[in-house]
């Protein structure tokens, strides 16, 4: 019974152990607030995607993350892609697109952009492996063990996005703050989408622009 146990301990740790290392693949590089300032529930926040996507799919499911992150803290989040569709403020002039926001009574617009995706081509070399004395026939014993002995060495391409957020106010046209952040290889665009919410967000409680609820 304390075998059982331990193994599905063992099993437990390792499970939360790759989780975590999932969650943990976008990190926080650089993050600026303006001194004295924090963000009220009572105000409304527009997040506003520009990232490179022909669908606009990326750019909606970036959007939806970032405000079901803020409305778990509390806050008071909408959609720019929900509100107005994809690229509505594309050619429009600065008056115009602010009253669009100011009509809907936004008091703070978050972008978020992505600033540059690079590839970076590795490789990972062969090993060799040593297991316990096998004692039959020679011959079987290569066959068997060749490939699980000698493993050659092989190319993995790793993908690294970088994104900044930055959180304007409608009222005086003022940054407030400015995070960038760094996503390697992410399992798929979803992933990338709620772990950069999540560690955007948690950065903002950090610097204490928005209060834990």
């Amino acid at each position: 019974m304390m075998k059982q146990m331990k193994i599905l301990t063992v099993v437990v740790l390792s499970g939360l152990a790759l989780f975590l290392s999932a969650c943990s693949s976008t990190k926080v590089t650089s993050s600026w607030k303006e001194p004295e300032t924090s963000l009220s529930p009572d105000q409304k926040i527009m997040v506003l995607g520009l990232v490179q996507d022909r669908q606009g799919a990326l750019q909606a499911r970036m959007e939806e993350e970032m405000v079901a992150a803020l409305k778990q803290k509390g806050y008071n989040a909408v959609s720019a892609y929900e509100t107005y569709g994809p690229k509505t403020f594309k050619g429009l002039k600065e008056e115009k697109a602010m009253n669009m926001i100011r009509k809907k009574d936004v008091d703070q617009v978050l972008t978020i952009v992505m600033l540059d995706k690079s590839k970076e081509k590795n490789y990972v070399p062969g090993r060799t492996m040593f297991y316990r004395p096998y004692y039959g026939g020679w011959w079987s014993y290569y066959g068997s063990m060749y490939n699980r002995i000698y493993e050659p060495g092989y190319y993995t391409t790793n993908t690294k996005y970088f994104l900044e957020s930055n959180l304007y106010s409608m009222k005086n046209k003022q940054l407030l703050y400015s995070v960038r952040t760094e996503t390697f290889d992410p399992s798929s665009a979803a992933r990338m989408a709620v772990v950069y919410s999540q560690q955007v967000v948690k950065d903002m409680t950090k610097q204490q622009l928005i209060t834990q609820r």
